[in-house]
This record gives C-alpha cells, structure tokens and sequence, in this order.
C-alpha cells in the first residue's frame, strides 16, 4: 500500500480571537497548495482515497488535488498517531491513500514507520512524504518513494 502524508500549506497566524480550524491558507499558500496538488495529481492512480482534516486550511490544500475527499476528525490538529494510521487502513488498504493533516501529528507517523529515533520528523509546510508498504524477502518494509516540497514540485 501507499500511504501520502501531506501537510497543509501555509496558512495565516493563529489571533487570540480567532479558533484554529478557521485559519485560511495565505497567498502563498494557495501557490504551494497549487503546484503540490497538481504534482501530486499526475502521479496517484484512481480509485486512490483522500481524507482531510477539518482545518479550514488543509480543505483549501486538499481542494488543490482535484479529486474528491472525506473530512476525518482523526486528522483534526493534535492527533494521535494510531487512530490516523487506522483511518488509512495502514498497513492493509488496497487503494493508495492521501492523508491531508498537520504537524507534528504527521511527522510522528512518518517516524514511527521509519522507525526513526526520537519519534519525531519534520514535514513543511505544503510538503507530503510518500511511503510504501512491500514485502522484502518476506519481511515488511516501509519505504519512502518520495519526499516533496512546493519549490520542487
């Protein structure tokens, strides 16, 4: 299976006012949510399966793609890590699947899977890990296909 890892682009600052799942994605934002939806596009087969949290600003990124999506609280910011990879279906899905969500929620399941030390991975803003699940000599692997920025796509 594959498993895409997209962070939401750049959004605008949180206010002492305002609540955090209505913080939109800024100019800039929109531009990195374009070129990285459009990248993405060309690449994933149909039939793949998009979630999104319900921020505001990963349904602007999410909308970028061009395909549709389901919004999941499990990728609501400050998420565990188990319940995102259950979402996805992790390690058994038959279908890619795109999870659109927040750090460091999406870093930790990076690094879990990597089994990196520390527990924890940055992921930029905009930017998406892609991995793979395969067998190797009958052993499971997880294994990274892609790492992505907006300035690169």
């Amino acid at each position: 299976m594959d498993l895409i890892l997209w962070r939401h682009a750049h959004a605008e600052d949180a206010d002492a006012e305002g609540e955090d799942l209505d913080r939109v994605l800024t100019g800039r934002g929109e531009k990195e949510a374009a070129r990285m939806g459009a990248w993405l596009d060309r690449r994933l087969p149909e039939g793949t399966k998009v979630l999104c949290s319900p921020a505001r600003r990963c349904e602007q990124t999410v909308l970028a793609l061009g395909r549709k999506y389901k919004l999941s609280e499990a990728l609501a910011p400050d998420g565990e890590v188990d319940p995102l990879l259950a979402l996805a279906q992790w390690p058994d899905a038959r279908q890619h699947v795109v999870l659109v969500g927040h750090q460091p929620t999406l870093g930790r399941t990076v690094a879990k899977l990597l089994e990196l030390p520390g527990g924890e991975c940055p992921v930029r803003k905009g930017g998406l890990w892609w991995l793979r699940r395969r067998d190797r000599d009958g052993e499971p692997q997880t294994v990274v296909v892609a790492v992505m920025t907006p300035e690169l796509a």
